[in-house]
């Protein structure tokens, strides 16, 4: 001890204990660190190998044996656990045989298998990640949001899914599907990682809270009752105003040439 303080003054004594700290703060992580980040590294690559059994008997045929693509499908390096979840998810892969689009269907997988093959894929390059319930979850947005939501659906994804998502035919063959029974969490990642003719939309172009302002859009209209009538294909004013002039001009333009018939004949 009297060695120790007639040394603490010395100029290096401040160095060395920074250092001895130091060394007792990594000492001490490495000790309760490693069995944690151990088992969560075990779990994971545990999962993604049954994950790549999966793959190479269901997918490998179309995809290449390890994701790397062949000509009767993409490569798949990159796309993320999230294009995964929602490729099985819906039943829209495997596909049976390669066509202009591939179906929605009833899955042949369960959530634990899908969860597999998505940690198997997420594994071999980065990409988007299957999103928590809080970033696609639209629960108690106020009418102003929901609003917005519909300024944005409309602006951004009508074209082709039409004004209630009803879904509509695009070139060569395929066609923007019906949005009435897709999760929220489906349309989260489809919007995230851009499927079949659907562009990506990042988050740099449209955060979280866009994109639940327009789940909750869509789930606002979608919940309401159908009072009757023609439903024009949910293509909005559009058909709407197109309807009008042919049967309303139109019906007008059969009265003018009845009366005028009837006139000429009078006379």
């Amino acid at each position: 001890m009297r060695f120790l303080s007639t040394r603490r003054r010395h100029p290096a004594a401040k160095p060395l204990m920074l250092l001895l700290a130091l060394v007792l703060v990594g000492c001490v992580y490495a000790l309760v660190s490693p069995a944690t980040s151990s088992t969560a590294d075990t779990n994971v690559s545990s999962q993604a190998a049954a994950g790549k059994a999966i793959f190479e008997t269901n997918c490998s045929s179309c995809h290449g044996m390890n994701g790397e693509g062949t000509t009767q499908g993409p490569s798949l390096a990159g796309v993320g656990s999230a294009s995964v979840d929602f490729q099985m998810g819906t039943g829209r892969m495997p596909m049976a045989r390669p066509e202009a689009q591939a179906p929605s269907k009833r899955t042949a997988f369960t959530d634990e298998e899908i969860a597999q093959v998505a940690a198997y894929i997420a594994s071999l390059a980065p990409g988007p990640s299957i999103p928590d319930s809080e970033q696609y979850t639209a629960t108690g947005l106020s009418a102003e949001e929901i609003a917005r939501g519909g300024e944005l659906f409309r602006t951004n994804c009508s074209a082709c899914h039409a004004i209630d998502g009803r879904g509509g035919a695009l070139p060569n063959g395929s066609y923007a599907p019906s949005l009435l029974k897709t999760s929220d969490k489906h349309i989260y990642e489809a919007m995230r990682t851009g499927p079949q003719q659907m562009p990506v939309f990042s988050k740099g172009a449209m955060t979280d809270q866009d994109v639940k302002e327009i789940i909750a859009y869509l789930s606002t209209i979608h919940s309401e009752p159908n009072d009757g009538g023609f439903a024009l294909g949910g293509l909005g004013p559009i058909s709407e105003g197109l309807w009008a002039w042919i049967i309303g001009i139109g019906a007008c333009v059969v009265v003018a040439v009845w009366l005028a018939k009837k006139g000429a004949r009078a006379r």
